[in-house]
């Protein structure tokens, strides 16, 4: 795609500065300039390719912050941020990148503040490309199975500059402990999985059929990968957000099969 080509070209520094920028130099080895000009001609173009480096950018290295945030980062945490990468579809290259972002995230002087409210603004607030960003944070952090308090008051810190409500957070770990995120997992291969089933989508068992399925087709539109790709995830990371939208739609078949019965 355009945007990772010009990252890899050293081009992308006319299109973004800041810390974020200064990730990036280190992440794909260029020396970025700090201007945040664009080109004429071109700005939605030159708009969304800035939205998917900035989202690539921050994801990683917020992925590493949040891991250092008990204090250390063992080769186990290591290793499953990879494996999330890998999950996200990442290619070698792209890997050998977010793993360089996650490096400089462990960094102790890692400008966390500056880089939450730089990533809000050039993604221009979009809600449901922030929850993306969270929900993949959520699944590094709980890529072992739990997560450490202190990388949890990581979270609602980042979740404060990004204007989401820390019920918000919750209400997305929720899900995730359901199995929501977690590759290959099948909601109808359970036979307790019915309730798992009603976290994913995040409602409880008592809803109305009607307040159901609108909260259904909520998340199907939240997590469709086209409309997250327009409005800046890079499409390298699509693959996240494709299995996302099955699990939903396997969630909610399922609901719907056991009422009708």
């Amino acid at each position: 795609m355009a945007w990772w080509g010009k990252a890899l070209g050293g081009a992308f520094g006319f299109m973004i500065g800041g810390p974020l920028g200064a990730l990036m130099g280190i992440a794909f080895g260029h020396s970025f300039d700090r201007g945040l000009g664009g080109i004429g001609g071109a700005e939605w173009s030159v708009d969304q390719e800035r939205i998917q480096a900035a989202f690539f950018t921050a994801t990683f290295s917020v992925m590493g912050y949040i891991a250092k945030a008990d204090g250390r980062v063992t080769r186990e945490e290591i290793q499953l941020a990879e494996a999330v990468m890998e999950r996200l579809g990442l290619s070698a290259d792209m890997r050998d990148s977010a793993k360089k972002l996650f490096g400089e995230g462990k960094a102790d002087d890692f400008p966390i503040d500056e880089v939450m409210q730089q990533f809000r603004r050039e993604t221009h607030r979009r809600t449901t490309l922030i929850q993306m960003f969270l929900e993949i944070q959520l699944q590094a952090a709980y890529a072992d199975g739990v997560m450490h308090p202190a990388e949890k008051a990581a979270l609602i810190d980042i979740c404060g500059h990004l204007g989401i409500a820390v019920a918000q957070l919750d209400r997305l770990e929720e899900m995730l402990r359901a199995g929501f995120g977690r590759s290959g997992y099948d909601v109808a291969s359970s036979a307790t999985s019915l309730a798992d089933a009603y976290h994913i989508l995040g409602v409880d068992e008592s809803v109305g059929d009607v307040e159901l399925k609108k909260t259904y087709r909520r998340l199907m539109s939240q997590h469709h990968p086209d409309k997250l790709v327009a409005k800046g995830l890079p499409e390298e990371m699509i693959q996240d957000a494709t299995e996302k939208t099955q699990q939903i739609k396997a969630a909610y078949e399922l609901i719907r099969e056991t009422r009708r019965a």
